[in-house]
C-alpha cells in the first residue's frame, strides 16, 4: 500500500485545518495509507517511508513559516537524491499574498527533484492587522473542499500508480 505524508505547521489553525481536510479527502479516496505529521515531528525517515507528500503551511513575513522552514532544513540533506520523482502538492495559508512562500516551498521541492502534481494553492485569509494575524483562523468551506479534493487526488493517484 502506498503512503501519503502530509506535513503541516500552523500557529493560528488555518494550515492545520487545510491539512486535516486534505487527510479527510485522502482517506476517503481509499487504498492509500495517510500520515499527518506536524513539521516539528516529521523527520527524514518519514519522508523516506512515504510515496508522496502534501505540505501545508502559513506564510510569515513573505516566506514559509519558520517552523516549516526548519523542517526542510532539518531533513533536506538526509533525503537529497533519495526521494526524486515522488509527487507532491502544497497549500499556503496567507494573510494577503503568499506568492513568495509558494516560490520558496516550490524551490525546495525542486531541489529534491519532487514532481509537483497540482498547482500550489494559496488560501488568502485577509489578515492585515496584528489582531487579525494572531487570531484563530476559520477557513472557508470552499477552501476546505479544495484541500479535501487535493488530498483525494494525491491518494488516488498514488493508489492507482499514476504517480
Amino acid at each position: 500500500m502506498k503512503t501519503l505524508l502530509i506535513v503541516w505547521h500552523s500557529r493560528t489553525g488555518g494550515s492545520r485545518q487545510l491539512a486535516e481536510a486534505a487527510r479527510e479527502g485522502a482517506l476517503a479516496a481509499g487504498d492509500c495509507a495517510v500520515r499527518l505529521l506536524s513539521a516539528e515531528e516529521a523527520e527524514a525517515a518519514d519522508l523516506l517511508a512515504a510515496d508522496g507528500y502534501l505540505f501545508a503551511c502559513p506564510e510569515n513575513l513573505a516566506a514559509i513559516a519558520g517552523v516549516m522552514k526548519a523542517f526542510f532544513d532539518r531533513t533536506y540533506y538526509d533525503v537529497l537524491g533519495r526521494i526524486e520523482g515522488r509527487p507532491y502538492a502544497a497549500v499556503i495559508c496567507a494573510g494577503s499574498d503568499g506568492e513568495n512562500a509558494k516560490v520558496q516551498l516550490e524551490r525546495i521541492c525542486t531541489g529534491w527533484r519532487l514532481r509537483r502534481v497540482a498547482d500550489t494553492r494559496i488560501v488568502n485569509v485577509g489578515a492585515q492587522t496584528r489582531e487579525a494575524i494572531f487570531a484563530p483562523k476559520a477557513i472557508a468551506a470552499g477552501d476546505l473542499a479544495a484541500a479535501r479534493d487535493l488530498g483525494a487526488m494525491l491518494a488516488a493517484g498514488l493508489a492507482l500508480g499514476v504517480y
